[in-house]
């Protein structure tokens, strides 16, 4: 299978191990969704032909279009009639550490943007007053904001921080991470508590993020803390499921 892009199509190294217990589909799948996790596909090239790919690894069509319909379903490629087999874009994967999706999306070289939707003060309600440790009714801050990667919605972001932490200006939200911002003012992050969940869009979470209603979104809450121990952010986030998934490193004991 070559990649047409731009650029002389390239054919990419594939191969199967038939003496594997592992499907060949799965093996081409999993071949695939590396080479466009590591930019060798990228957004927008159009995979070659089914039927050369087949007779060059010796598999048969139905195999091939196995493998495909798999990173299809994982939402990696896209079938455009008339046009053929289409990169869409690479699954984001985030390891659950004291990091911003901003700083995350920027290293996996995935070009974060930012349109910030409010950035107000607001009453803090009972949840929201118990996680950064404030009185019930306290102003506070709160960031709304859209965070794209190559030009696509990818999550809806909300934080509340205390009143007197920072400065919020809508332009600084847009150039960059708010945790950067947080570190230039001072605020060293040391810990943070964490809950990842899912739920199914709501009208307007399908809207701001391409999706259709009732789409599976990942969801995810966080306390983070200073070296003092004082809680500096509380944030509730929801993530596109079909382009996005919190990676977890288990240790024995």
């Amino acid at each position: 299978m070559t990649a047409q892009g731009a650029d002389q199509p390239q054919p990419l190294p594939l191969s199967v191990d038939r003496t594997s217990p592992v499907p060949l589909y799965f093996q081409l799948a999993q071949q695939l969704e590396a080479a466009v996790e590591q930019g060798r596909l990228a957004p927008g090239t159009l995979l070659g032909n089914e039927i050369d790919l087949a007779h060059r690894l010796g598999l048969s069509r139905p195999t091939v279009r196995q493998a495909i319909q798999s990173l299809v379903d994982k939402g990696l490629m896209v079938r455009r009639r008339g046009v053929g087999t289409q990169v869409v874009h690479s699954q984001v994967r985030r390891p659950l550490e004291l990091s911003s999706l901003y700083d995350d999306l920027e290293a996996a070289g995935q070009r974060p943007a930012t349109k910030v939707l409010r950035a107000t003060t607001e009453p803090a309600t009972a949840e929201i007053a118990a996680a950064l440790g404030l009185p019930e009714g306290t102003e506070v801050h709160l960031v709304e904001r859209l965070r794209y990667a190559h030009d696509e919605p990818m999550a809806l972001l909300r934080n509340h921080l205390p009143p007197d932490l920072l400065d919020l200006r809508a332009p600084e939200l847009e150039s960059t991470g708010l945790y950067r911002l947080m570190r230039a003012s001072g605020t060293t992050l040391h810990s943070a508590r964490q809950s990842v969940g899912a739920r199914a869009a709501t009208a307007g979470e399908a809207r701001a993020l391409a999706e259709e209603p009732g789409a599976p979104l990942l969801t995810m809450e966080r306390t983070t803390y200073d070296d003092t121990g004082r809680a500096v952010e509380f944030a509730s986030h929801v993530y596109r499921a079909s382009r996005y998934t919190f990676t977890f490193q288990l240790l024995s004991r």
